[in-house]
């Protein structure tokens, strides 16, 4: 049978669909049983938060489109993607005082599995010269509804795709639009994300995305173990130096203790390919990144170390810049320039892992990586990479 597709939400063309459940039902031939469902939340900071929830049959995970098409939780299998954060949500924008004057107000929204920063920029907060606020911390995109989202059910391949468009634009000031695809296949213990961007403008436009991809507890806890590629990692800050011997293992809930942030050039193979993984105190759970660096050439790796109730998390983030003020960035030669009608895309598959078997292949999937390459382990931060 060939692909369907049912539009949920198109404002161009006025089409808003408030509820709609997909099911093998559906899409004659499918090969094995799923289920996506649209529906609008209702009540304290999630009301009128659009979500699409897919079940591959294997995984399930939850869209977004009114955050910018962030991904908020996912199970796969056994293993739980996401995190608790001190913000009850999905929060809808509309409640995200973004613009508030310490630059910090994205804070209250910030609760999904994956959020992306950007796009006119995606770092600290950045302030002019009068105190008042240019740049509000990680950016617009993620607190920005999509206008246009998709469904699609290919039977033939079992594919499901959920896709998204978002303006983020203005008068005389960039004009970036995100398309973003999540893939997964019925059956897969993961999906895909597919991004590109495009400059719509007449005139170059700047360009920084950053992945926010959090996760917590159950997966996360004391004894977990961040397995990454190095070649070369430095420490963002004081913070970080203080917490460099342990950086890759993951302590208990540290009430009162300070966020750490690493920086890090990856090792890959060489088609640009790398691979960081995730794994549980016990090895028997975990969840894989990967992606190309000549997409996402930076990764950091965020650890906050606060109690569970406080948002316990670490953020694995490849992007295209490190998570400094744009003008830091700007400088150093990393902020994109799109020209008129230039696009970029980025991919970014994630696996999660339910036994100690499928961990280990992925431990050695990174370890091959790391063989090519002497990891460079800097004892203070990088003036390169750092503010």
């Amino acid at each position: 049978m060939a692909k369907q597709t049912w539009t949920l939400i198109d404002t161009t063309n006025g089409v808003y669909v408030d509820t709609q459940s997909i099911s093998a039902a559906d899409a004659e031939d499918a090969p094995g049983d799923f289920s996506i469902t649209k529906r609008r939340l209702q009540g304290g900071l999630s009301d009128g938060v659009d979500v699409v929830q897919v079940d591959n049959g294997s995984t399930q995970f939850t869209i977004l489109p009114t955050r910018g098409m962030g991904l908020w939780k996912a199970v796969c299998g056994e293993v739980e993607l996401g995190w608790k954060s001190p913000a009850r949500g999905p929060v809808n924008p509309a409640f995200v005082p973004l613009w508030e004057p310490s630059g910090l107000g994205w804070l209250a929204g910030f609760d999904e599995l994956i959020v992306r920063c950007g796009l006119e920029s995606n770092g600290a907060a950045e302030f002019n010269e009068n105190g008042s606020l240019r740049y509000p911390l990680h950016g617009k995109i993620a607190n920005t509804p999509a206008h246009k989202v998709e469904v699609a059910v290919d039977a033939a391949s079992g594919e499901i795709s959920v896709t998204g468009v978002v303006h983020e634009a203005r008068l005389f000031f960039n004009k970036l639009q995100l398309t973003t695809t999540y893939t997964t296949k019925i059956g897969q213990p993961g999906f895909t994300v597919t991004d590109t961007v495009t400059n719509l403008w007449a005139e170059p436009s700047e360009l920084e995305l950053l992945y926010h991809i959090n996760f917590g507890v159950p997966l996360l806890g004391p004894g977990a173990k961040a397995v990454l590629p190095v070649a070369k990692m430095a420490p963002r800050d004081a913070v970080a130096v203080g917490n460099l011997s342990e950086w890759d293992t993951y302590g208990p809930e540290s009430p009162g203790t300070p966020e750490a942030a690493f920086f890090f050039d990856l090792a890959a193979d060489a088609q640009g390919n790398t691979q960081t993984l995730l794994k549980s105190a016990g090895g028997n759970r975990g969840v894989s990144l990967a992606f190309n660096k000549n997409q996402l050439p930076c990764f950091t790796l965020w650890k906050n170390r606060q109690a569970a109730t406080d948002g316990y998390v670490t953020g694995f983030e490849p992007a295209i810049n490190f998570p400094n003020a744009k003008s830091v960035e700007k400088r150093a030669g990393r902020v994109v320039t799109l020209a008129p009608g230039e696009s970029r895309s980025f991919e970014i598959e994630l696996t999660a892992h339910g036994n100690a078997e499928s961990v280990a292949r992925a431990e050695q999937a990174v370890e091959a990586l790391q063989k090519a390459v002497a990891p460079e382990i800097l004892e203070k931060p990088n003036p390169e990479w750092s503010a």
